[in-house]
């Protein structure tokens, strides 16, 4: 009997955490796992916080991650990994996209953006991979494709044979863009590799 895992997606509205929990909910599908996928929207207009809640195992009853619950968590945004950073398991993985994007208080002058905010996480000790996936994304032609790059960096992690996850970018991706997210999911690939 497998155990249960979870994965968090979080980020703000608008960077694509849809399309990326639609592939790793394929991806799970399809080496036979019993996949439960929950979108809970903060603010999901552009610029308001979204997490996505992915569990997976033989059999899973709800798809809501508790506190100290997530194998990972993939974070979009630096200050949205800080913020979802309590709901990691002791011995979890973050990946961290070191992109800034500044929440409404900050964009009305009430805040400013905090300083520093992965070397903070890093000095609890936590097990975390921060990556420019921004600059990635631009690589492979697009700002929209972080969702993807972030994707490629889980999917060495996840230990699934590449062929799958390439099968689940073909069905979730419109054939026009398919192209654009291939190169960013083997950015996303080899940048982890590098790390």
């Amino acid at each position: 009997m497998s155990q249960v895992k979870s994965v968090m997606i979080v980020g703000v509205g608008g960077q694509g955490t849809l399309l990326a929990s639609k592939i790793l909910g394929n991806v799970l599908m399809s080496q036979g796992y019993d996949v439960k996928v929950s979108e809970v929207h903060g603010m999901s207009q552009r610029g308001g916080s979204v997490v996505t809640y992915v569990k997976y195992g033989d059999k899973v009853y709800s798809p809501v991650v508790e506190i100290g619950e997530a194998d990972a968590i993939i974070s979009f945004e630096s200050l949205e990994a800080a913020r979802w950073l309590p709901y990691l398991k002791q011995d979890g993985k973050l990946i961290v996209n070191t992109q800034q994007i500044a929440p409404m208080p900050v964009v009305t002058g009430a805040m400013s953006y905090p300083q520093q905010v992965i070397e903070k996480i890093r000095a609890k000790g936590v097990d975390l991979l921060a990556l420019d996936a921004l600059s990635l994304a631009e690589q492979a032609g697009s700002a929209k494709a972080v969702n993807v790059v972030l994707m490629g960096v889980l999917s060495v992690l996840l230990h699934f044979p590449e062929e799958v996850w390439q099968s689940a970018l073909e069905q979730c991706v419109p054939p026009k863009f398919l192209e654009l997210n291939r190169k960013a999911f083997a950015l996303g690939r080899s940048a982890q590799e590098a790390l």
